[in-house]
């Protein structure tokens, strides 16, 4: 029998208790909240198998929920100014090992705070667990002179030189690199953070990262800093508000109900479903497969008419589906595509879960309002009156003449 897959947890503490900036990880940059955001990353990580966000706060784990994570209830002695993000995680890796059966082999601790965070970090540091290394943290390179005020009651301040001596001050390329501790991610073997009950031992992995990425939130300033800075710096990691282009999207998934349709449907008197579609989202899809792009349509809905839809665009469609992200994720695996790089589209609650995971998430323009604040664009149209045929002009533009290359 082989052994299993690595079981690797990623844990999100996120308590609604903050002082520096009120109400922090529900704080919303790019127009997504901070926990979210932190959920994205990881949900959207190759390596990561599940997603806890540890909360006492109702608001944050409905929250956290929508964006696709599972939430533990934190208890009261864990969710005070004094307790530590280890015992959040402690108590998430026991939650976890009791729900399934196993201690999970990788357990990573991830702070909404770093609004910046990307799945490539997310993924770079469990790799480093899982090819040997105790534990593993995010860092940046870091260039400074640092000093420390040595001033202490009655004795005037006074500068030291913590990296350097002041009477010698050798140019950048020829000092050592020192690195940044970015406060983003780490990860720790399961087993031997359960022993020692904190983030670092054995031998640490220091995963370099993107120094323009690094800014933790503390306090308001740091908040504005992150929204000002949101526009630049979103692009497949965290909803934004470009539309995808030629060359951005590599699989298109649309949901049906609301989606395709107009979200109305027509009974007969034999209880035969009836739904009105747009020939102008059939004439997008058309040329989306025939630019060779993968399509997929998966449904909730157990519904002839759905299966009667894909058989006449020639595309596939799984319906039925109770865990619509699990479906989603195990496609992209099948097709070989990234994750980061499919196009969502969809309009109501159910479709949440899957905006986490897919790079583009798009909703239609008669989406419910949070699916609208969660999706990285949003289409003119509505669903059922050209919203596919729309996207379809963004990624082939007004034509629908396909710019990308022949496929064999």
């Amino acid at each position: 029998m082989r052994d299993p897959a690595p079981r690797v947890l990623a844990v999100i503490p996120a308590r609604g208790g903050s002082k520096g900036v009120p109400g922090k990880n529900l704080a919303e940059v790019g127009g997504v909240p901070l926990v979210a955001r932190a959920v994205h990353a990881c949900r959207t990580a190759r390596l990561v198998s599940e997603v806890l966000v540890s909360t006492d706060d109702p608001a944050i784990a409905e929250a956290a929920r929508a964006a696709g994570a599972t939430t533990v209830e934190r208890p009261a002695p864990l969710s005070g100014d004094t307790a530590t993000s280890e015992a959040a995680v402690l108590h998430a890796l026991d939650t976890d090992e009791a729900r399934h059966g196993r201690l999970a082999d990788v357990v990573l601790l991830v702070q909404c705070t770093s609004p910046f965070l990307t799945a490539d970090d997310v993924d770079g540091v469990t790799a480093a667990v899982l090819e040997g290394a105790d534990t593993a943290v995010t860092a940046a390179p870091f260039h400074g002179f640092l000093w420390r005020d040595l001033a202490t009651g009655a004795t005037p301040s006074s500068g030291h030189g913590v990296n350097h001596d002041a009477a010698h001050r050798p140019r950048r390329q020829d000092r050592p690199e020192d690195l940044l501790e970015t406060g983003a991610a780490y990860a720790m073997r399961g087993d031997g953070f359960r022993a020692v009950r904190h983030r670092f031992f054995g031998r640490t992995a220091l995963v370099r990262t993107d120094p323009a990425r690094v800014l933790e939130i503390d306090d308001p300033h740091d908040l504005a800093r992150a929204r000002a800075l949101a526009p630049l710096l979103d692009r497949n990691e965290a909803p934004g508000a470009r539309r995808p282009g030629p060359g951005d999207v590599d699989a298109v998934v649309l949901d049906f109900d609301g989606t395709q349709t107009d979200d109305t449907v027509q009974i007969d008197a034999e209880g035969r479903e009836r739904v009105s579609v747009h020939r102008g989202d059939g004439l997008g899809i058309a040329a989306l497969r025939d630019a060779g792009i993968p399509l997929l349509i998966l449904s909730t809905e157990q519904n002839p008419v759905v299966t009667a839809r894909a058989r006449k665009l020639r595309i596939p469609v799984l319906h039925g589906v109770d865990r619509k992200d699990e479906a989603l994720k195990q496609w992209c695996d099948e097709q070989g595509v990234d994750p980061a790089r499919v196009l969502y589209a969809g309009n109501d609650a159910n479709d949440l879960p899957c905006f986490a995971l897919a790079g583009w998430p798009v909703a239609v323009a008669s989406a419910h309002e949070p699916v609208r604040r969660a999706a990285r664009a949003v289409t003119t149209a509505p669903g059922g009156r050209g919203a596919v045929r729309e996207i379809a002009s963004w990624l082939l533009g007004p034509d629908l003449k396909s710019p990308y290359p022949a496929r064999p």
